[in-house]
């Protein structure tokens, strides 16, 4: 089954304007959103071949490279497409809304496809907000989603975790928001940090030493409004001090939508103070998800 990464322009109706490249309509899947969902795709894909146009076997993510980065026909027939897809996954900041303001067309554009029973995926690098926390903004804006159909990186981050069976007498640190404690709440992980953190200072008087949690296995950063030095210095006493304690940064985008006004910076405000930390492989969850592969 090939699946389509679709360069968006609007989700006016009609969905896709005949101005906008589109994928071959063979695709069981199309994809609206930043060209970072591409990874979202390949990595369901890598384990997984397919039958090419001339027989032979091939790798689902280098097809999907090859239909995200080649020259398609400009889109002709919108119901044939439509008609061929079953599943449409959207982004959702700059896609579905921009801030707290839902963009032009998308009501419309969502009925239509539940109507013909289409199957709908909402995705979102950041990390602020849990499932059920989205499912509340949805509503917000008139949008019916399921907490089902929502697939949030701090979702992501705490799922992470639980499948490598992160150890029950090990924490976890946040750099991050509610979002990342909530899901990891809900996974049955330990968490310190946090919002919590956020007013936290550092005493730098002569012979100062900052104590830190040498039960932390691993540091989790996303998008943090209340980031500080405090936070710098515990995150990098878990990482440097503490065996194996792993560093996850759930996105790297270096701007983000918080208002319809403007971007403002991004999760690279965290990621970037990191990487000075330690010669460790950063283990980046969501470069296997949602990151920016450009």
């Amino acid at each position: 089954m090939a699946i389509c990464v679709a360069p968006f322009r609007s989700l006016s109706s009609p969905l896709l304007r005949s101005s906008a490249a589109a994928p071959p309509c063979t695709a069981k899947s199309v994809v609206f959103g930043c060209p970072s969902l591409r990874n979202l795709v390949k990595q369901q894909l890598t384990s997984r071949p397919m039958v090419s146009s001339s027989g032979g076997r091939m790798n689902c993510s280098a097809q999907v490279e090859t239909e995200a980065t080649a020259s398609a026909p400009f889109l002709t027939d919108h119901a044939k497409l439509i008609d061929s897809v079953e599943t449409f996954i959207f982004d959702c900041d700059g896609v579905i809304w921009k801030g707290d303001s839902l963009i032009e067309g998308v009501p419309e554009t969502l009925d239509m496809l539940r109507s013909m029973g289409k199957r709908l995926v909402f995705v979102t690098n950041n990390s602020t907000k849990s499932r059920k926390q989205y499912g509340k903004k949805f509503e917000s804006l008139g949008l019916s989603v399921s907490e089902e159909e929502i697939f949030a990186s701090s979702f992501a981050a705490a799922a992470y975790l639980k499948s490598i069976k992160f150890p029950s007498d090990k924490k976890v640190y946040i750099i991050g928001e509610a979002g990342i404690q909530l899901e990891l709440k809900q996974a049955g992980i330990n968490y310190i940090g946090g919002p919590e953190d956020g007013d936290k200072r550092i005493d730098l008087a002569p012979g100062q030493l900052m104590e830190h949690d040498h039960d932390v296995g691993a540091v989790v950063v996303g998008f943090d409004r209340y980031l500080n030095y405090y936070k710098l210095q515990y995150a990098t006493l878990c990482i440097r001090e503490n065996p194996g304690c792993m560093f996850i940064a759930t996105n790297c985008d270096a701007v983000t939508h918080l208002t319809d006004a403007q971007e403002w910076a991004g999760t690279n405000v965290s990621f970037i103070s990191y990487s000075f930390i330690c010669s460790l492989e950063v283990e980046s969850l969501i470069s296997n998800i949602l990151c920016n592969s450009s």
